[in-house]
């Protein structure tokens, strides 16, 4: 139970999570669900109770919400955050509350049709984000999160920094994204150039950088290359400054499109289909990746879903410049 003088609850669990470096979603995510769960139970301190609340608190998201089974375990994942992490409460008994199974599904995959009739339709920076999905192979928060030092124009090699699994990896910059990339980032700049007369200009630096160099922020290399259209309050520092794009905003714009003008007697597809992927144990081909792993080949049809290549296997020319 918390003292009068002690820091509150969630106040705790947002130290801890900072502490070991989770994002800021994890972070909200998990505050938001202990949150339900102290709610949940007439507003009672966590550290009053036990597995019985924990397990009829998973039940009620299951049974009565009717909640995915990622959902439920995001939920358990959270209590147990809550109970090891900033409680230090051993937990034998939530080790043993049954974890959902998520149910195997096949990944929705665009075809190389699909995927142009989609870009034509997208506009602005939102179809310049969805051609370097497709051409470099990117995920959706990889391309958002770019800095303009991330991108080199003259050996056309983009560096993705802490991807998934924190690690960094360079892929190809397709020769047809070149140009228009190079006018997008000129428009970036000349309204960098306006926020800084206006005394703003300065963006998120990654772990103690801003500390280290605090006008490292403001410097042109570490704006993001596809910013927001406004400036924000940082949910963290509440400093005011300009984000990169929303990836919700960019996830809704691709899925409407696909659900009602290029998949219409199809399932409607999100816009991580951009970036072909596979089930866990197999990496799949993209069409555009220089360098790909796989599983031993097997038999695909090349128009509906993309194929496991040898390890060895390299693309040379991109077909993104045919789009």
């Amino acid at each position: 139970m918390d003292t009068p003088d002690a820091p509150r609850l969630l106040d705790r669990v947002r130290d801890r999570i900072r502490l070991k470096h989770y994002s800021i979603r994890t972070e909200q995510a998990y505050s938001d669900w202990i949150k339900r769960f102290i709610r949940f139970h007439g507003k009672r301190h966590p550290a009053e109770l036990g597995a019985t609340e924990v397990e009829i608190f998973l039940t009620h998201l299951a049974v009565e919400r009717s909640v995915s089974a990622s959902t439920q375990n995001q939920a358990k994942s959270a209590l147990l955050f809550l109970y090891r992490e900033v409680l230090g409460v051993e937990l034998p008994w939530l080790d043993g509350v049954e974890k959902a199974k998520a149910p195997t599904r096949l990944p929705v995959v665009l075809t190389p049709d699909e995927v142009s009739r989609v870009l034509t339709r997208l506009q602005g920076t939102h179809r310049l984000i969805g051609r370097l999905l497709y051409g470099a192979g990117l995920r959706i928060m990889e391309a958002l999160r770019l800095r303009i030092k991330d991108v080199e124009f003259s050996r056309r090699e983009i560096l993705v920094r802490d991807g998934k699994g924190g690690k960094d990896r360079v892929t190809m910059l397709p020769r047809g994204l070149a140009a228009p990339l190079r006018r997008h980032v000129a428009a970036v700049e000349t309204q960098h150039q306006a926020d800084l007369k206006d005394g703003f200009g300065s963006v998120w630096l990654p772990q103690a950088l801003a500390r280290k160099h605090p006008a490292a922020g403001r410097d042109w290399g570490w704006q993001y290359v596809f910013p927001a259209g406004h400036r924000s309050i940082d949910p963290r520092s509440h400093v005011e400054r300009r984000h990169h794009v929303s990836d919700q905003a960019f996830n809704e714009r691709c899925t409407r499109e696909s659900a009602t003008r290029v998949r219409q007697a199809r399932d409607a597809a999100h816009a991580q289909a951009f970036f072909c992927y596979a089930p866990t144990g197999s990496r799949l081909r993209h069409p555009h990746r220089a360098r790909v792993v796989g599983a031993p080949r097997r038999q695909y049809d090349d128009d509906l879903y993309p194929r496991p290549e040898p390890r060895r296997a390299r693309c040379v020319i991109s077909p993104l410049d045919r789009l």
